[in-house]
């Protein structure tokens, strides 16, 4: 039967795998013939807003432009654009930098600057682009994180943490601090970076039981809400209310923060971490580190943050009796890291979905609360002249 439908299957599946290449190949060509910036903030000793803020810039920069046309996305190969925001520790010397496409500069530039007028952009060289990785002379470790539970579980955010009422400063707990505290205690030869690689959210995961069809953030939501509800119903020997819905406190809160964070604007997201160093530097506590480095943000009744990826599968010798894997490993992730690249190929991956309040929890400036002495900080406040000074 099989050699008599040849005629059949064997078409389908030959368009099917031409298809895919064809994709790949044209979107390829399309982000290799891009051109990208990397803006550098420079933060002032004084910053009184709170992450509220940051959450109005992602707001603003949430743009799907590129893929609007049937042409654009399927010939000429364009994309959503995708951004990069990245703490990065240099010998200790904390840095906030946006990788951007150059033609999205002045966009993300103007609303930062709404928000935050005191700080300063300055576009800057790739960091990470000179690095080359010579494992005779250092040593890396890396991962990415993903989130334990379904997508629109929210983590805990700058409001959990009373961040939004906006408290005096010496009140205030910011789940950044320790993270930055972290990256800034580490010495010479040693450097740790992060990037949250993010883009618009669209309606793409399968939807399970149909072939070609698509569900959503919100409807993933949703059924996570129908869930608790259908735990917290009790049956009833009233023929009246033969069902009652008895929610306990934390479900009720739970639901409430489900519903919260799908209110918001949601990114596509893929966050990675690396440490590097000398091999005389290098520091296994380090390792320990980065891998709870987003423990703040973790909750025992809603979502939280685990490693995979990368180094995470080697946990024993006979995995890799002499290292290869590892070795290999280890380039592609700095080549995945300096590339950006998270949604397409070389190194694509399913990505999960934050909403804005929660990406402006892992990536806000700090104000004065953050006393990181190695936070690089612009040493005065500018302002403009008065108008009415004499000529």
């Amino acid at each position: 039967i099989t050699i008599v439908l040849t005629p059949l299957w064997l078409p389908a599946i030959l368009f099917a795998v031409f298809w895919h290449l064809w994709l790949n190949y044209i979107r390829s060509e399309a982000i290799k013939n891009d051109t990208y910036t990397l803006l550098e903030i420079r933060l002032p000793r004084e910053i009184s807003k709170s992450p509220l803020a940051m959450e109005t810039v992602l707001s603003g920069m949430h743009i799907g432009i590129g893929e609007t046309t049937f042409i654009d996305r399927y010939w000429a190969g364009k994309t959503r654009p995708w951004f990069s925001l990245e703490i990065v520790s240099i010998e200790g010397e904390i840095h906030f930098f946006i990788w951007t496409r150059t033609f999205l500069k002045e966009l993300i530039e103007s609303q930062i600057y709404a928000q935050y007028p005191t700080v300063e952009i300055y576009e800057v060289e790739d960091y990470a682009l000179p690095i080359a990785l010579d494992l005779e002379k250092t040593n890396l470790w890396g991962c990415d994180f993903k989130l334990s539970e379904p997508d629109p579980i929210p983590i805990k955010t700058y409001i959990d943490y009373g961040l939004d009422k906006d408290p005096k400063e010496e009140f205030k707990i910011n789940p950044l601090a320790s993270q930055l505290e972290f990256f800034g205690s580490i010495g010479k030869g040693e450097q740790l970076w992060m990037q949250i690689i993010i883009r618009v959210n669209r309606n793409e995961k399968h939807k399970a039981g149909t072939l070609f069809g698509k569900k959503g953030w919100k409807d993933e939501a949703q059924e996570e809400i129908d869930k608790i509800i259908k735990a917290a119903t009790f049956k009833t020997e009233d023929i009246k209310m033969p069902t009652v819905l008895n929610l306990s406190k934390g479900q009720a809160e739970n639901v409430a923060a489900i519903e919260r964070s799908i209110s918001k604007l949601g990114y596509d997201c893929g966050i990675r971490g690396i440490y590097f160093a000398d091999k005389d530097k290098f520091n296994p506590k380090n390792i320990v580190g980065l891998v709870h480095v987003m423990k703040q943000y973790s909750s025992n009744t809603l979502n939280k943050f685990g490693p995979a990826r990368w180094m995470i599968p080697f946990n024993y010798p006979w995995q890799d009796f002499r290292g290869k894997r590892q070795n290999r490993a280890r380039h592609q992730l700095l080549e995945a890291y300096k590339r950006r690249s998270y949604f397409h190929p070389p190194f694509k991956t399913q990505p999960f979905v934050l909403s804005t309040e929660e990406l402006a929890t892992l990536f806000h400036f700090p104000g004065e609360v953050v006393q990181t002495p190695t936070l690089s900080r612009v040493p005065s406040t500018k302002s403009e002249a008065p108008s009415n000074l004499p000529t």
